[in-house]
């Protein structure tokens, strides 16, 4: 197989002069104990698993290969398996927390060049979701896309186009019905050799239905909605790489039950970047928005330039980041219980 449509690039062959694959589907494991991957090569498909070397020197989870990645391996001697000695850089790296008490961060996808956030608009359409997904992707170093799938069953589909519209002015919004095949023809420009797309939504809105559609033929499984409250099951059970017939790659991935947050400073920036602005505009720097005299962000949302809610969600995400730099770095968790520790001490002696 020529790995050329699949993303190989002069970039990589410049890296190193060895055997080069893409890894084709991450096989559910947990991450401390690493687990077994398809790897497809010019030649052939087989399973491969890291070498004790790569998982001796690993930094953490995120070390390991994932979906999308280029990695480099050797033949075992013993068996028809791949050695995955290591991981070529990424482009991109689609990552969020973990889920479980443990901070860690768990990259669900690489070398993306394009992200398609889908959202159908029977009961899944929601604005707060939309920012968090967009934080995300703007993070990852990939290009957002909005798929506003299940148009068929929405009575008013350009209201809520122009809604996602306002809350991401820089980003292509496509409505689409996989099921009527309305719209899917705007996705072609994505969908060429050499270019990879990660699929990303909540269960039910469509993502194997889509796959399906744009590969030709039932490849997916694809689920119910339940009717009482518009959410689809788990289809979709670990990451699967997928390559089109006519060219491109997409990388279909589970239906997340929660997103959270991972290093997305530069991603909360790209999503609210109006709000950015309107700080900036702020009397004071430190302006935080809740009272202070002659405050930008404020007046915007008097004259109703400005949702409420949307300052709400993005100070919910800043609090969230917040606390998960809190978790990871020790030293800033340890001044943040002296400044709690002085805050008491100071309102103790104000109140006696």
């Amino acid at each position: 197989m020529d790995l050329q449509p699949l993303g190989w690039s002069s970039f990589l062959m410049n890296i190193t002069a060895r055997w080069l694959y893409q890894a084709k589907e991450w096989v559910g494991f947990r991450w401390n104990r690493g687990g077994l991957y398809k790897i497809l090569t010019e030649t052939e498909e087989m399973t491969g698993a890291v070498s004790g070397t790569f998982r001796f020197s690993a930094t953490g989870p995120e070390a390991f290969p994932t979906v999308g990645d280029w990695v480099i391996f050797r033949n075992s001697p013993e068996d028809s398996h791949g050695i995955i000695e290591a991981v070529l850089p990424r482009r991109s790296t689609l990552a969020r927390k973990a889920a479980g008490v443990e901070t860690i961060e768990q990259v669900v996808a690489a070398n993306m060049d394009q992200v398609f956030v889908i959202l159908s608009l029977d009961r899944d359409y929601n604005p707060r979701r939309l920012e968090r997904y967009l934080t995300t992707v703007w993070e990852s170093g990939a290009e957002p896309v909005i798929l506003l799938s299940k148009a068929d069953l929405c009575s008013n589909p350009e209201q809520k186009a122009a809604e996602a519209s306002t809350l991401a002015p820089r980003v292509p919004i496509h409505v689409i019905s996989s099921q009527e095949g309305w719209g899917l023809e705007e996705l072609s420009p994505y969908l060429q050799p050499g270019q990879t797309v990660a699929l990303m939504s909540s269960s039910g809105a469509g993502k194997s239905t889509l796959t399906n559609f744009l590969y030709g033929k039932t490849l997916l499984q694809t689920g119910e909605v339940r009717a009482k409250d518009g959410r689809g099951r788990h289809t979709t059970t670990h990451r699967e790489l997928v390559i089109l017939p006519r060219g491109g790659i997409l990388i279909d991935t589970p239906g997340l039950r929660e997103l959270q947050l991972w290093d997305a400073d530069t991603g909360l920036a790209g999503t609210f970047q109006d709000i950015e602005t309107l700080a900036k505009e702020c009397t004071f720097r430190d302006c935080r928005h809740e009272g202070e005299p002659d405050c930008a962000v404020e007046k915007a949302i008097q004259s109703g330039l400005l949702d409420p809610g949307r300052l709400e969600n993005y100070r919910k995400l800043q609090r969230e980041l917040f606390h998960l730099e809190l978790k990871k770095d020790k030293r800033l968790q340890a001044e943040e219980r002296r400044k709690r520790k002085r805050s008491r001490k100071a309102y103790r002696k104000y109140h006696h």
